[in-house]
C-alpha cells in the first residue's frame, strides 16, 4: 500500500498537484514507519520524495532536514556506495543549487556521479542524469568548458542507452 501511495504521489507531483502529492507521501511515511521502522530504506525513500516536493515549493529548510535524514538512513542501511545514496546526493545537490549554495552542492554531485559510475557502469541513464546535473552547476558557476564536456558525455550515455534499448 505504501509503495502505491508513494508512486501515486510522484504522478500527482508531476501533474502539479502538490497538496495531494504531499498528503500521499505523508500517508506512505506513516505506514512505512509503523510497518518497517524509521531506519528502513523504504522509509528513507519516502523522506527523500517529500524533500524533492518541498524543494520544488521552495521549502528549503524542511527539504534539507528530510534529505539529510534520508541520507543517514540509507548510509546506515545499505552502505555509503549504494546507488540509493547517489539519488539522495543528487537531490540534495539540486536543493543546494536551487539556493545558490554551489560550494555545498558540488561535492554532492561529484560523489553521486562517482557512486553511479562505479555501481551502475558508464552507460546507465542515471549516470547521464548525474552528469547533466553537475554540468548545470558548472554552467551556473561560469565553468562552461567543463560543463560542455559533461554534457557531451551525458548525451553519449543517453544515445548508447537508446541504441541498446530500442522502443518497440
Amino acid at each position: 500500500m505504501a509503495t502505491t501511495l508513494n508512486n501515486l504521489s510522484g504522478l500527482y507531483y508531476a501533474q502539479g498537484r502538490d497538496a495531494e502529492a504531499e498528503a500521499l507521501i505523508q500517508r506512505a511515511l506513516t505506514i512505512r514507519e509503523k510497518v518497517l521502522g524509521p531506519e528502513h530504506p523504504q522509509f528513507a525513500q519516502s523522506l527523500n520524495n517529500l524533500a524533492v516536493l518541498y524543494r520544488a515549493q521552495s521549502r528549503y529548510a524542511e527539504a534539507e532536514l528530510l534529505s539529510l535524514r534520508a541520507l543517514a538512513i540509507f548510509e546506515s542501511a545499505v552502505g555509503s556506495n549504494h546507488p540509493h545514496i547517489a539519488f539522495v546526493l543528487n537531490d540534495l545537490g539540486l536543493l543546494y543549487e536551487a539556493q545558490g549554495r554551489y560550494a555545498k552542492a558540488e561535492p554532492l554531485f561529484q560523489r553521486g556521479l562517482a557512486i553511479r559510475e562505479a555501481a551502475l557502469g558508464s552507460n546507465h541513464p542515471d549516470l547521464a542524469t548525474s552528469l547533466e546535473n553537475y554540468a548545470a552547476l558548472l554552467r551556473a558557476t561560469q565553468r562552461a568548458e567543463q560543463a560542455a564536456k559533461l554534457e557531451l558525455r551525458a548525451k553519449a550515455v543517453r544515445a548508447k542507452h537508446a541504441q541498446d534499448n530500442p522502443v518497440e
